[in-house]
């Protein structure tokens, strides 16, 4: 499809990459959503927790949100996504991945940029109540990747699925990684490490054969944390293999349903591999838009509704 043109031009605070990706990730706010947890059984015996919030009338439509790196779904980005969504009809499934719900899950693995084997548990619970017709997908991020990652694996789609947004999607994780290693990115690199330390920390309570604290204290930065346990846990040789093995960038030419991509050109999260632009010009399915401004999942709108969030809405009603 033809690369879109994008309208998006915010006001000048929201220009800056930076401010709005803070703004986004730490000053926002999204109130009066309300979200029912659910707690999915996964095939290895380990849960998901999913939250979903519903429309004032009953629907035959479900979006099914994927939050990014070190989220969860009360993240405002996914409850801003929510609150509109389900204004308009639409009933919401957010995922927490593992591990990121608030309770540690019970499995040394956790989440990854390509676990979509997940994802594909929580599509068939959804099918499996039998109420939905009319399946979205809509990740964030390393959410983004994933569902990307998943829609073009080879498998056989259930005919509910009928289209995907992703937003901010490092879809090149090695470009990705490499740009979050910069100096440009140090603040972000540096809470992303915290995070995924204490985390790793409470495995290390849990599961003592399989990480020292020597392999702690050699976490310098996040490619270390994939070296030392996001391969390890997850079957991958090293980071590299990790980052190979799952970009959904290799996994885009065989998307069969429409799916909108929006990477903002001033995202520091992203490098140019991130930008699938020969791809889309070719592609019958994939849409492929680039505000100039957005930050990493940074896109500023009125009344606290977020470009992407009208933007999203939009496509899916198109489809629908």
């Amino acid at each position: 499809m033809p690369l879109i043109d994008s309208s998006y031009n915010p006001p000048l605070f929201f220009k800056n990459g930076h401010l709005s990706t803070i703004y986004s990730g730490l000053v926002r706010k999204v109130e009066n959503l309300e979200q029912i947890r659910i707690r999915i059984t996964l095939p290895d015996f380990d849960f998901l927790d999913t939250d979903w919030s519903y429309g004032k009338s009953p629907s035959n439509k479900l979006v099914i949100i994927i939050h990014g790196l070190e989220g969860s779904t009360k993240r405002a980005y996914i409850k801003g996504s929510a609150k509109l969504l389900t204004q308009s009809g639409f009933d919401v499934c957010a995922i927490n991945l593992r591990g990121c719900s608030g309770t540690a899950n019970k499995l040394f693995r956790s989440y990854h940029s390509g676990a979509t084997e997940d994802l594909q548990a929580v599509i068939e619970h959804v099918l499996q109540l039998d109420e939905y017709t009319n399946i979205y997908l809509h990740g964030f991020s390393l959410g983004g990747n994933l569902l990307l990652k998943y829609l073009g694996e080879e498998r056989q789609l259930p005919k509910e699925i009928k289209g995907a947004v992703a937003i901010s999607v490092p879809c090149q994780l090695a470009d990705s990684l490499h740009q979050l290693l910069q100096f440009k990115n140090a603040l972000y690199a540096r809470r992303f490490r915290g995070n995924l330390i204490e985390k790793l920390k409470l495995k290390q309570e849990l599961f003592p054969d399989n990480i020292s604290d020597t392999d702690i204290d050699n976490i310098k930065t996040l490619k270390d944390f994939d070296d030392i346990y996001t391969s390890r846990a997850h079957g991958f040789k090293d980071a590299m293999d990790y980052y190979t093995k799952s970009s959904s960038l290799q996994f885009l030419e065989n998307i069969t349903v429409p799916t909108l991509i929006i990477n903002a050109l001033n995202d520091s999260f992203l490098g140019s591999e991130c930008y699938p632009i020969e791809i889309a010009k070719h592609h019958r399915n994939l849409y492929l838009e680039i505000p100039k401004y957005g930050g990493h999942v940074g896109f500023y709108g009125s009344n606290n509704f977020t470009y992407a969030e009208r933007r999203t809405l939009e496509f899916l009603e198109n489809l629908a």
